[in-house]
């Protein structure tokens, strides 16, 4: 069954396509991302690691519908890019930071959902990321299927990253095999 993607999500992603942005999260991982953001708790918080144009952010923003009770701070190093997402009309609050994703991710406080789609946070720094989810937080981190990356370093860098995340005691993982690969973590109460 093929369900209409979410009007805003459709926005980005013809922004994504128009400024040649091929990195966004797929539509799979998308209403992943939605399902996930629905369940933050009132008051609760989302860092989105790697704004791109604002897919990931605008599927995010989908699954908490019209909430206003949970904010989402996003960051890009890239501030040209981060530019097209911060020009889109979000339903809920969106604080949007210009960074290193794996400097900020520690010092932008605790976070109960955080997805990390960029290198900093991911590859580098993943102890500040998971640093700063909060106890029964969820972290997700795509682009794990090493069949799609042709680059060998990159294939060991993220073979490390699932090596981090599966034997950290703190955190419950779930490996998921469908579109780009995902693992899914809670920090444990």
């Amino acid at each position: 069954m093929n369900r209409a993607l979410p009007p805003l999500v459709v926005t980005a992603q013809a922004n994504a396509d128009a400024a040649g942005f091929g990195l966004s999260c797929e539509p799979e991982v998308g209403w992943l991302l939605a399902a996930l953001a629905a369940s933050v708790p009132p008051g609760g918080r989302i860092l989105d690691l790697g704004t791109g144009v604002g897919v990931g952010l605008a599927w995010m923003d989908y699954g908490l519908a019209v909430r206003r009770d949970v904010a989402i701070v996003s960051v890009d190093i890239d501030e040209q890019i981060q530019a097209s997402a911060r020009a889109l009309e979000w339903h809920v609050p969106v604080q949007f930071e210009t960074g290193d994703a794996a400097e900020l991710a520690g010092a932008l406080g605790q976070f109960d959902m955080i997805f990390a789609d960029a290198p900093g946070g991911k590859i580098f720094k993943l102890g500040r990321t998971i640093g700063a989810m909060a106890r029964g937080g969820i972290l997700v981190v795509d682009d794990m299927d090493l069949t799609r990356h042709e680059d060998a370093d990159l294939r060991q860098a993220l073979t490390l990253v699932r090596e981090r995340l599966l034997s950290n005691n703190e955190l419950a993982c779930s490996e998921l095999t469908f579109s780009s690969g995902v693992i899914l973590a809670v920090k444990r109460r």
